[in-house]
């Protein structure tokens, strides 16, 4: 599966703020970490754009705390939902902002088992609001996601990452984090 969704808007302001983020980096060689501190700041002021001109974007929903999602497709109403220590079964693919893919359970030929408390804030909180079947993109900010740190090689600092998520099926966890206790185990 490859990015091909990626609108044409998208990509002129991934264009603009790679061009952004090169400009420094091109200035910063051979820095120190004055230089460095100033590239985080530019790839941080890129992502910000990028998000704010996404959020502008037709069925793109912005949560508080900055997440943003669109629905690709609906799974049945009275499917579930999972908490936060719920298992959940998901297919992904996941992209820089310019398409370029760093992970994809397609790819591996077998979706990923996990509990939204275990993946990236971005992830926890977009997976807690599917339901079984519903299919949607996750436009996380760099602060949902790797932050300044990124996660070399594939992930730059400060990378806003761009998910396309299939909720498959959620095994719920006695207790859960929604109700009076939580299991771990």
């Amino acid at each position: 599966m490859r990015f091909g969704w990626v609108r044409t808007s998208q990509a002129k302001a991934v264009a603009v703020a790679i061009g952004l983020v090169g400009l420094v980096g091109l200035a910063a060689c051979g820095a120190g970490a004055e230089d460095n501190a100033a590239e985080l700041k530019k790839a941080e002021e890129a992502a910000a754009f990028f998000m704010k001109k996404n959020a502008d974007e037709e069925g793109v929903v912005t949560l508080p705390s900055g997440l943003q999602y669109k629905i690709v497709a609906s799974g049945p109403a009275g499917s579930p939902r999972p908490d936060g220590n719920d298992l959940v079964r998901v297919d992904y693919e996941g992209a820089l902002v310019d398409g370029t893919v760093f992970d994809s359970s397609y790819t591996r030929g077998a979706p990923m088992v996990t509990t939204p408390e275990q993946v990236i804030p971005g992830w926890n909180e977009g997976l807690q609001q599917m339901r079984v079947g519903d299919e949607w993109l996750f436009y996380v900010p760099p602060k949902l996601g790797y932050g300044e740190r990124g996660a070399p090689p594939t992930i730059p600092a400060n990378a806003v990452l761009v998910f396309r998520v299939k909720m498959l099926d959620v095994a719920p966890a006695p207790g859960g984090s929604m109700g009076v206790g939580m299991a771990r185990g």
